[in-house]
């Protein structure tokens, strides 16, 4: 049985890394700081820029074959 895999997923999963991954972000930055805004700051930047890149990479490898093998269904 093959899963579609929608966009909306994609979009979904691209969300829910940013805030993980941008609550990280702040939380390091303002320990190197010792600046909260300058964390927030930080992670207020990285959410948006790296939300974008992160989505148009997911969609490349969701298009690329490599690392996948092909089984034939018996």
């Amino acid at each position: 049985m093959m899963r579609k895999v929608t966009r909306k997923r994609h979009f979904f999963k691209t969300i829910t890394w940013r805030i993980t991954a941008t609550f990280t972000t702040i939380m390091l930055a303002w320990l190197i700081s010792g600046d909260y805004e300058i964390g927030l700051k930080v992670g207020f930047l990285e959410f948006f820029i790296k939300m974008v890149l992160y989505y148009f990479h997911e969609r490349i490898w969701y298009k690329s074959n490599f690392g996948i093998k092909n089984k034939k269904h018996e």
